[in-house]
């Protein structure tokens, strides 16, 4: 059973701050089982929701078309489901996974989410208890993962582990990760097969920060750079960073941060998992040039022989 607090209704408001648009939707109230007391995820409570988001309404201004806004029926549909949903133990928790479900809607640029939990079992006398988060979308990011080194799954237990450390680092939001492909070695010396994924996220801290927050990762995992194009434990290269062809494009050709990846426009063991959760990606076929956007689908049928096949199933989680 939901209700929404008739002293309080969901109301919506807008307004300039900051140079940003606001929407702004408080009192979302509904049944949930979130807690980590056993009688709290058995009985339920009251859980209420105040959303701020923050994207420009300028447009909408202009043409009077729900299509340039975002649908505010829709938005507290959704925090409804994430409150009477499965139950999490924390808040922060249940506040986290609305706030990326705001954010994958589009439009969106930020947003503010309050999950008040009025009747937690605090054991002394208060009037309320809430966590308040702030998400951003950040500049989009696509991280290629590939390892070969040990049994096939130990293999995929790395890989497995590195999307969720991925999701961990500071400013790094997760938004898919691609089905694993199993592909052969390019160069180097003799070696195992890969296993490859590719991981899109959405970054709000700096390109270089976010490269050493994978290589600190790869380290964590055994990774040691010793022979170029050699079997490894794991792998985790940026491959582009922004839209290519606007604004948030990232084009660098510093040797410790190079992007677009100079090579990636022909190597199939990124082409091909990353057009499994991003068909309609645009990468650059000449990183040097001011033109020379391709379509994925397309660079990969001008590959002879792919090398790749159909890789164990998984699921990351993050």
């Amino acid at each position: 059973m939901t209700t929404v607090r008739p002293a309080e209704p969901p109301r919506t408001e807008r307004r300039a701050v900051s140079g940003s648009d606001r929407i702004l939707l408080a009192g979302v109230e509904g049944i949930g089982h979130h807690g980590v007391l056993a009688f709290e995820k058995a009985d339920g409570q009251p859980f209420v929701v105040d959303i701020v988001l923050e994207l420009d309404l300028s447009r909408a201004g202009r043409t009077d078309s729900l299509d340039d806004t975002v649908s505010y029926a829709d938005i507290a549909t959704d925090v409804m489901a994430r409150i009477t949903g499965p139950s999490f133990d924390l808040i922060e928790r249940l506040a986290g996974v609305i706030a990326a479900d705001v954010l994958d809607r589009p439009l969106v640029d930020a947003v503010e989410v309050t999950v008040h939990k009025p009747q937690a079992p605090v054991g002394q006398p208060f009037t309320d208890v809430a966590v308040h988060v702030r998400r951003e979308r950040g500049v989009p990011v696509v991280i290629a993962l590939g390892a070969n080194l040990g049994r096939a799954s130990a293999v995929l237990a790395v890989l497995t582990d590195a999307v969720g450390e991925i999701a961990d680092l500071p400013g790094v939001r997760v938004r898919a990760v691609s089905p694993l492909v199993e592909t052969d070695p390019v160069g180097g010396p003799q070696q195992p097969v890969y296993l490859n994924a590719v991981l899109l996220a959405d970054v709000t801290r700096a390109p270089r920060d976010l490269l050493a927050g994978l290589h600190a990762i790869e380290a964590a995992h055994g990774r040691v750079r010793e022979i170029r194009w050699g079997a490894r434990t794991l792998d985790l290269d940026i491959i582009q960073v922004g839209r290519p062809g606007t604004s948030t494009e990232l084009r660098s050709s510093d040797p410790r941060l190079t992007v677009p990846h100079p090579r990636a426009h022909e190597r199939a063991f990124v082409l091909a998992p990353w057009s499994m959760v991003d068909p309609d990606a645009l990468v650059r076929d000449d990183v040097s040039a001011s033109a020379g956007l391709r379509r994925i689908g397309d660079l990969l049928a001008d590959l002879d022989d792919t090398g790749v096949r159909p890789g164990p199933e998984w699921s990351p989680t993050w």
